[in-house]
């Protein structure tokens, strides 16, 4: 491979990293916004609450329609979502990977604090659009959840 083959291929790769990171940002920082921006405008966004399960809990096919989801973790007092390994092929200027993810979920109920942890697999499809990378599909898998 060329010194400017794998410049690019580093290039790339650093880009969905922060692809990745940065939706995770924006989730925590409530950019719903800022988390929609990250996706075509015709993506496909599928949430599986149950990973083992053929059925989607949820399904969304246009970019507009993700605020909702987004939106929804103002239900939250606070949120972390820290970002483990991932794996990421590429070709061209489209790539398929998969991201690990705890997903940490505050609520207070009077003064009593109640935490949700949810493992979380990622599975993308990202594709370079005018130089920017971003999801055109995201499938989220719950792999568990754990109430503290």
């Amino acid at each position: 491979m060329s010194s400017e083959l794998q410049w690019q291929e580093t290039a790339d790769r650093l880009a969905i990293r922060e692809l990745i990171d940065q939706y995770a940002y924006c989730a925590d920082t409530r950019d719903a916004h800022g988390q929609m921006a990250l996706f075509t405008p015709d993506t496909h966004f599928v949430v599986f609450m149950d990973a083992k399960s053929e059925i989607p809990t949820q399904t969304i096919n246009k970019r507009d329609d993700l605020f909702p989801v987004f939106d929804n973790l103002n239900t939250y007092k606070s949120t972390m979502h820290f970002n483990g390994q991932s794996t990421v092929k590429l070709k061209g200027d489209r790539a398929t990977g998969t991201t690990y993810c705890m997903a940490h979920h505050l609520t207070l109920e009077g003064n009593q604090q109640k935490l949700m942890v949810a493992a979380i697999r990622y599975h993308d499809i990202m594709v370079k659009q005018h130089g920017q990378w971003l999801f055109a599909e995201r499938k989220l898998l719950v792999d568990w959840i754990e109430n503290r």
